[in-house]
């Protein structure tokens, strides 16, 4: 049994009634083609009514571009797949740039120490621009690549870096997380990190709860702060530590819902009541946040918006556009739920560090 013929750029072109280049010029958004618009649409007509996609490396050849975006996850591969916040990012990285006919490639590196971690993706050129998700101090690559004008866009912070960023006031919003505890009656407050200290996010966190404890006029105690690795299992250990120590804390500030999730886990495991025994606030607000028991109160981040901002202006970049707000710092709201007290028991203050939603 014969298969079907396969249909050609040649083909498209009969039908259409122009040339084999005309067609290619047309199906491949080639730079500078002055084409007609009658003949542009014509030729999409014709090579939708025959099923022609144009190859991809064809494709590459012609535009010089790959329509390939590629997200850099600064931690190792397993976080893709246990970090729900990260996912949310991703699909509002994914609404901006399918319609204009992009595509993900995702690179999970756990090391940006080491030679060449991820410069070979940018140099081999199979991505038109680069988003990296949660950028280190540490990152000696960064720069090699911002020097090579490669159009860059940094999902989070990185201070004295003039490339482009979108994130959140993570000081800010730990702030806000902590005064709600405060506010609660709470003194002997813990602390667990959203990963290790070399991510900037997670520095942040930590100065934001920091300066809350000390406007407060609370001693900041080292001894109840612990770090955690992004996952869950990070964080039942470190709440495992905290439940070891002589005086344990009356709340803990988790800096990640998902270790707040591991960390939920140890308090359940070793009978201790959540709020009356310990009161639990995360960082995200991920879907999920209000499904566990009791429900999580969390610092709301607006993850779509983020990767949605993110791929806007990468797209900017490829195309050659300025960018003249080179640092887009999006809102965080406090979402109280049970995890911290009966909704309700807390009114919004006017010099809250962020804005407040009972629910």
């Amino acid at each position: 049994m014969t298969g079907q013929k396969q249909v050609t750029s040649s083909d498209v072109a009969k039908l259409a009634g122009v040339s084999r280049t005309t067609v290619s010029f047309v199906l491949n958004n080639a730079p500078n083609a002055q084409i007609p618009e009658e003949t542009r649409q014509r030729v999409l007509m014709a090579a939708q009514q025959l099923g022609y996609y144009p190859n991809a490396a064809a494709r590459s050849l012609a535009s010089q571009h790959t329509n390939n975006i590629g997200v850099l996850l600064c931690q190792s591969a397993d976080r893709l797949f246990a970090d729900v916040f990260l996912m949310e990012v991703l699909s509002g990285i994914h609404q901006v740039i399918r319609p204009k006919g992009y595509h993900i490639l995702v690179e999970a590196v756990e090391d940006v120490t080491a030679p060449d971690a991820y410069i070979g993706l940018v140099r081999s050129r199979h991505i038109d621009g680069l988003m990296v998700s949660g950028p280190r101090a540490d990152d000696t690559q960064l720069p090699r690549i911002h020097a090579e004008r490669f159009p860059v866009v940094l999902l989070g912070r990185l201070p004295n870096s003039d490339l482009c960023q979108v994130d959140v006031d993570n000081v800010r919003g730990a702030r806000a997380a902590v005064e709600h505890l405060l506010a609660l009656g709470h003194r002997r407050i813990a602390f667990i990190s959203n990963g290790p200290l070399v991510y900037t996010a997670s520095r942040d966190r930590l100065r934001g709860y920091v300066a809350a404890l000390t406007t407060a006029g609370v001693p900041h105690d080292e001894s109840l702060v612990r770090y955690g690795n992004f996952s869950r299992a990070s964080g039942y250990a470190a709440m495992q530590s905290l439940l070891e120590l002589p005086e344990r804390p009356t709340a803990v500030f988790v800096a990640s819902d998902v270790v707040a999730f591991g960390a939920l886990a140890a308090l359940r495991d070793a009978g201790v009541h959540v709020p009356d025994e310990m009161a639990v606030i995360g960082f995200d607000d991920v879907p999920l946040a209000d499904q566990v028991t009791p429900p999580l109160t969390s610092l709301h981040l607006p993850a779509r918006e983020l990767g949605q901002t993110a791929a806007e202006i990468l797209l900017k970049l490829i195309a050659g556009e300025a960018i003249t707000n080179r640092l887009v710092s999006l809102d965080t709201r406090l979402v109280i739920r049970e995890s911290t007290g009966k909704p309700g028991t807390l009114q919004s203050q006017p010099d809250m560090a962020a804005s407040q939603d009972t629910r």
